[in-house]
């Protein structure tokens, strides 16, 4: 019934043969998830593509329905392009735009590597954080329908030959009226560690745009960290949470430990993206800024922002990492 709907105007169909000329029968594997794998390829007008395949599809084909009608209707600079799909009999496809530099998390977690240093340069993150928010703000203001993504992370983000950041993977999207930006949902969607408060309890407030205004915010602190955030409802009390580590250095108004030497300026951008990292993670949602005023505060001066309110419960059992 969705296909039929979708009709031929929009995104192109292919059919699985394509597929498997496309990819030389699925010949070079970029990776593998819980969603299946993912393989370069080459259309016939010559378009390096990854072929998503999906597996273990769960339900109606719900992911797949969503990824093709968001994605497939939208194009943004900050918004990877599906060019094309595939849904033959139980087999599904997505072929999107190919990403030379891949996904933004092997950046950021492997600091050994020149392009690695290089990337997470404060001023490189600033741009990246910035247009990953360019691409949320068309998302939540920019399309006829309002798509909320709930799961913005750094696996989730794509880099081209510039490093500019893409976002990806809309299986979990909804999409809502423009003039609405409360949703209900029935379960609780997205990647541990970067799901909003309110999506495990409603008690934290309601589900909305701000929900990927957390996740955008966790994704930035784990750039200016260079680690992965803990999850704070973690029963191991050992582990560190990351952005406690960091609210308190940012407090204190001590330099954030990094893997390489900086310049008064870059030292400044850095405390300017923690700190509007911690605006975005505050637990209640009304305490979160829209995306435009993230985007503001991104591109403005560090004088003009304040210290957010501490955006956690403090455990005493966090310790302080060694970094």
């Amino acid at each position: 019934m969705f296909l039929k709907a979708y009709g031929t105007s929009k995104t192109t169909r292919y059919t699985f043969s394509e597929v498997k000329k496309a990819t030389r029968r699925f010949k070079d594997k970029l990776g593998h998830g819980g969603f299946g794998s993912v393989y370069k390829g080459q259309l016939t007008n010559g378009v390096p593509v990854a072929v998503k395949m999906l597996e273990n599809l769960k339900g109606d084909g719900q992911e797949f329905i969503n990824e093709v009608s968001t994605i497939g209707r939208i194009h943004h600079a900050n918004v990877v392009r599906l060019l094309g799909f595939c849904s033959e009999g139980t087999r599904r496809a997505l072929i999107y735009q190919f990403m030379t530099k891949g996904s933004l998390d092997s950046y950021i977690f492997a600091h050994e590597s020149d392009i690695c240093r290089e990337l997470l340069a404060p001023n490189k993150m600033l741009e990246i954080a910035s247009g990953i928010a360019r691409g949320i703000e068309y998302l939540h203001q920019g399309c006829n329908q309002r798509i909320l993504h709930f799961d913005i992370k750094p696996h989730n983000i794509l880099l081209d030959d510039s490093f500019t950041p893409k976002i990806s993977d809309f299986g979990l999207a909804k999409l809502c009226a423009r003039e609405h930006s409360i949703v209900i949902l029935t379960a609780a969607r997205g990647t541990m560690g970067y799901i909003a408060p309110e999506l495990y309890s409603r008690n934290f407030g309601r589900i909305s745009n701000k929900s990927d205004v957390y996740s955008f915010g966790m994704l930035v602190l784990e750039m200016v960290s260079g680690r992965r955030n803990s999850d704070p409802w973690i029963e191991n009390q050992n582990e560190v949470y990351i952005p406690e580590w960091i609210y308190q250095k940012i407090n204190m108004e001590q330099d954030l430990e990094l893997t390489r030497e900086m310049a008064q300026d870059e030292k400044e951008v850095v405390r300017k993206l923690a700190i509007v990292a911690l605006w975005c993670i505050q637990w209640n949602p009304q305490n979160r800024p829209a995306i435009p005023k993230v985007l503001n505060m991104l591109t403005g001066s560090l004088m003009d922002l304040t210290m957010p309110p501490k955006p956690f419960v403090s455990s005493p059992g966090h310790l302080m990492p060694r970094i």
